[in-house]
């Protein structure tokens, strides 16, 4: 059974902050998130709905595709997650 690399973009109650990051367990990261155990910026916005994913094989195509997200603009990112969540529902809680 190979691995799997998550990128994701988190974001508050009010889709006013976007959050990208890479893990491998995606479901442990984002209840992380949920609980506020790290301190820094998703702890300070609230930041903890997960509204976009994607899925990798190796952790160098994770980040490479992580980098590739934050280098882009706001709005790239709110069409990434329009393209599969245009409610923005929380996909953990689906």
């Amino acid at each position: 059974m190979s691995k799997q690399y998550y990128i994701y973009i988190l974001t508050n109650k009010y889709n006013t902050v976007l959050y990208t990051g890479v893990t491998n367990d995606l479901a442990r990261r984002v209840e992380e998130h949920k609980r506020g155990m790290y301190k820094g910026f998703t702890q300070k916005y609230n930041v903890n709905k997960l509204v976009y994913m994607e899925v990798y094989s190796t952790i160098y195509e994770a980040i490479a595709r992580e980098k590739q997200i934050k280098a882009g603009s706001r709005q790239k990112k709110i069409d990434l997650v329009n393209s599969i969540n245009p409610e923005w529902k929380d996909l953990l809680a689906e």
